[in-house]
């Protein structure tokens, strides 16, 4: 049985720091208190180079020269909290040093880069799977939260040691294999400079309540249905019945698992449990028997709940559960309505843990909170000195808010802040909207480095009603991102339904950049202390603004590496040559480029292709790239968006015969984009696991096209003579 909320609660509020002090990093309960706040130790003798950090070697290389022995340098300096240690060398007269070694991290760590490239094309990048990309020059190693670095313009190559991403990748909900993850790392130059930053979301990012080695990010796709532009606040239980019918029939079997009720089914006035817990006369099953509806027909239920309350009867009869003004009256704010106090245990007693132990009780594993940035600037900010002369830090009371949700419904539930961008909430929660109401583009530029390493990113509902739902299923599904739809389930009955079929599931991605290519918004985030006003997007919320025209998406499988290029116009021009190099790519090999949304094979290309305008309708084109072999290949799926991320388990040729295992889903025709070299003759297709409806050759591909009834893992082998 859980412990009353009362006694934890006065345990936690009495060891609050008092609102300026120096706060530590404490310990999760159960975990060490994290890696030191410092530099590494550092070996540097006889052409060895050792980092030592939290008692792990990190680094182990050796430095080589041309000429003389390199000069050495080394500098730790701290600026703020945030410490970092330099490592430098030298060498004259055009001769040259080479840094070779290996880096070992923690299970969580990915080659990513640490800085922009000045002369690059503004890009969003994303990987899924280890990443080995010539564009990365550092290893972040999130379990720790370090980034180990080398400057520019050293020449640098970072590669993953050991097996590729394997499927488990994209699937597995919390657990990572392995207890370390190492990268090959070789530096060349007349000096290079190597850069260690500890504490580097924490501390160089200002995200103090960052403590990834207490938390894991979601990993599994979330992928569904919310209620609210498609019904509002009118939305019925009817409503919800039938749409979760289409959704089991049409959606589900691509990776549409959830469906989320929003805003109106509770009773007003809003605030205490019976408002929320006993639906109102639109909801004749109540909540329970609505929960059950929804996963009788295979879909995860969700559910919104905010954090105002409107009960003013309640409020002036039990004053001391909410905060209230310097002349005693209960504080009343925009938004939030009277402001619940997080700090008295019996206010998390009778009014927050009752409504989400119930719910989480009835079987809701997707929750909404809203009106969070109310309760935080309307509530605790605006009402400062109710907080300060009690002796507490009002961000850990506004915490014990959100840490009372989620003990009540557990780690497994799934959490998202709403709205706008919440620091304070880090490890808490698993996803934030970062923006206002309505589909933005901001933040997958100007939050790109939070999303799966700080929470999960919502970008806001898609409908696919709208004229650009295939430009926001694109970019939302290939950076990673929540993907919920929201449109009337009539819609997907329509042709319009497929943006959604091949933009789910959503793959688990880490990003390329643990800088963000729009920092406009991420460098004010401290501004979130002093707000008072939630009004509208704050200066450090993302906004809706489309800024960046390129998002690319490097996969890796046992099997083979391939990107993905998303292109929404600009800059480079239509008629712009994309170069491979600014891909990351090695430009010396031929390249397949293939544009998903259309199923054209643009060509093979050397050093760079054009691509050409983007479609009026669709607002975005998606192209596959492959480096060419000299047998036939698969250069696409028509499956997913990410040309074949989810779907192809396998993929080899072997003798004169290219084979693969494809996951397929039922009733759905899954088609193999296939390029043939000159010199092999088309034999036959054997299939095991679906039928093969036939092959056609078209626009220099040969087509292969199979379906199951039911979902089924499909068996395939193209045979060829010469």
């Amino acid at each position: 049985m859980r412990r009353s909320l009362r006694a934890v609660s006065a345990l936690i509020l009495a060891a609050l720091p008092a609102a300026g002090a120096a706060q530590a990093v404490p310990a999760a309960p159960g975990s060490a208190a994290g890696p030191p706040d410092g530099p590494a130790v550092a070996s540097l003798a006889g052409g060895r180079v050792t980092l030592t950090y939290a008692g792990r070697v990190i680094l182990t290389a050796t430095l080589g020269s041309t000429g003389p022995r390199p000069e050495e340098r080394t500098l730790v300096d701290t600026v703020g909290d945030a410490v970092t240690q330099v490592l430098k060398w030298t060498v004259r007269g055009g001769a040259r040093l080479t840094l070779d070694g290996t880096v070992k991290a923690g299970a969580e760590a990915f080659a990513c880069a640490t800085e922009p490239r000045h002369d690059a094309p503004r890009m969003v990048r994303n990987a899924v799977g280890p990443a080995d990309s010539r564009l990365n020059r550092a290893v972040y190693d999130r379990s720790s939260d370090w980034a180990l670095s080398v400057d520019r313009p050293t020449e640098v190559g970072i590669s993953p040691v050991g097996e590729v991403g394997t499927r488990a990748e994209t699937r597995d909900p919390h657990a990572v294999t392995g207890d370390s993850t190492a990268f090959h790392i070789r530096a060349t130059g007349s000096e290079i400079i190597l850069r260690f930053r500890p504490r580097y979301y924490q501390r160089h990012r200002g995200l103090g309540e960052y403590r990834p080695w207490t938390y894991s990010v979601w990993r599994p796709s979330v992928a569904g249905w919310t209620s609210w532009y498609a019904f509002l606040s009118r939305v019925t239980e009817e409503d919800v019945r039938r749409t979760a019918g289409v959704l089991h029939d049409v959606l589900e079997p691509f990776g549409y698992r959830y469906l989320q009720i929003d805003d109106g089914y509770e009773r007003e006035p809003v605030g205490t449990p019976s408002s929320w817990l006993h639906a109102n006369a639109k909801f004749p099953s109540g909540l329970g028997g609505l929960e059950r509806y929804i996963a009788s027909e295979g879909l995860r239920p969700g559910i919104w709940t905010n954090a105002s309350f409107a009960d003013s009867a309640y409020v002036f009869a039990h004053r001391d559960e909410f905060v209230s003004t310097s002349t005693g009256t209960p504080a009343y704010g925009n938004w939030v309505g009277y402001v619940m106090d997080a700090s008295n245990p019996a206010t998390l007693d009778d009014l927050v843990a009752p409504v989400y132990d119930s719910l989480a009780g009835m079987g809701w594993s997707y929750y909404k909170l809203d009106a969070l940035r109310h309760l935080r600037y309307e509530g605790y900010n605006s009402h400062a000195d109710y907080f300060r002369a009690r002796g507490l830090d009002r961000e850990q009371v506004f915490r014990r808010f959100v840490q009372t949700v989620r003990d009540a419904i557990g780690p497994d539930a799934f959490l998202l802040a709403c709205w706008g961008i919440r620091p304070e909430l880090v490890g808490l929660v698993d996803a934030v909207r970062v923006g206002t109401d309505g589909f933005g583009y901001g933040g997958f530029a100007e939050y790109n480095s939070f999303n799966n390493v700080v929470w999960r990113n919502d970008p806001d509902h898609i409908q696919l009603a709208a004229p650009d739902a295939y430009r926001a299923a694109t970019l939302a599904s290939l950076t990673g991102s929540l993907l919920m739809l929201t449109d009337r389930p009539e819609v997907y009955r329509t042709p319009r339904v497929d943006i959604a079929k091949r933009t789910a599931p959503v793959l688990f991605t880490r990003p390329e950049q643990i800088y963000d290519v729009d920092p406009s918004r991420s460098q004010l985030i401290g501004r979130a202390a002093t707000e008072v006003s939630g009004s509208g997007p704050r200066v450090f919320d993302a906004d809706k603004r489309l800024s960046v025209p390129l998002y690319l998406l490097d996969v890796s499988r046992p099997f083979e590496r391939w990107s993905v290029l998303a292109r929404t116009g600009g800059d480079p021009a239509d008629s712009d040559s994309i170069r491979f190099a600014d891909l990351g790519l090695d430009p010396a090999p031929a390249y397949l480029v293939f544009e998903f949304w259309s199923h054209t094979l643009l060509g093979t290309f050397r050093t760079g292709f054009v691509p050409g305008p983007v479609d009026a309708g669709r607002k975005v084109q998606v192209f596959c790239i492959r480096r060419r072999v000299a047998h036939p290949q698969v250069v696409a799926t028509n499956r997913h968006v990410s040309c074949g991320g989810p779907d192809l388990e396998s993929v080899s040729w072997s003798g004169a015969a290219l084979s693969g295992v494809s996951d397929v889903v039922g009733g759905d025709e899954y088609a193999i984009y296939l390029t043939e070299p000159a010199g092999f003759r088309f034999r036959d297709v054997r299939v095991d696991g679906a039928e093969l409806l036939g092959t056609e050759t078209a626009g220099g591909m040969r087509v292969v096209r199979l379906r199951s009834a039911t979902a089924a893992k499909a068996s395939w082998t193209v045979g060829y003579g010469r």
